[in-house]
């Protein structure tokens, strides 16, 4: 599966928590990630990720595409809520495009922990099917 990841600047240290967390599922999977996310995530983890250009620079655009493409399989996209800034990548864009093309996404820690214990049952190896 693919496994896309996006954090805005202030979940950083959130995402990279998460990453050490689920390694050893994460590890089974294709990730791809914004520049800097991925970067901190390959830092961490020494997993390899796919990594696209920085949010700011274009990779939520890179991002979207590859959801468009069905070449996605789940997202997870820990934003600020409290704080939306235009060179951050677009949560609105991007989750709309999850739900336009039926890609499951989470943007918060409980979501995101469920959609990866259900990555490590195979609850989402319908998609492969479809």
């Amino acid at each position: 599966m693919n496994v896309g990841i996006i954090a805005h600047n202030s979940k950083k240290a959130l995402i990279e928590d998460f990453c050490i967390a689920y390694k050893n599922i994460l590890a089974k999977h294709e990730i791809f990630a914004t520049g800097t996310t991925g970067r901190r995530i390959e830092e961490v983890t020494n997993l390899h990720v796919h990594k696209f250009l920085p949010g700011s620079m274009g990779g939520d655009k890179q991002f979207t595409e590859m959801i468009e493409r069905g070449d996605i399989d789940m997202v997870i996209f820990f934003y600020n809520p409290s704080m939306i800034d235009p060179k951050e990548p677009d949560v609105y864009q991007i989750t709309r495009c999850c739900d336009q093309y039926n890609i499951p996404v989470a943007s918060n820690i409980a979501t995101a922990e469920s959609l990866i214990l259900g990555l490590a049952r195979g609850d989402l190896d319908w998609r492969t099917q479809v």
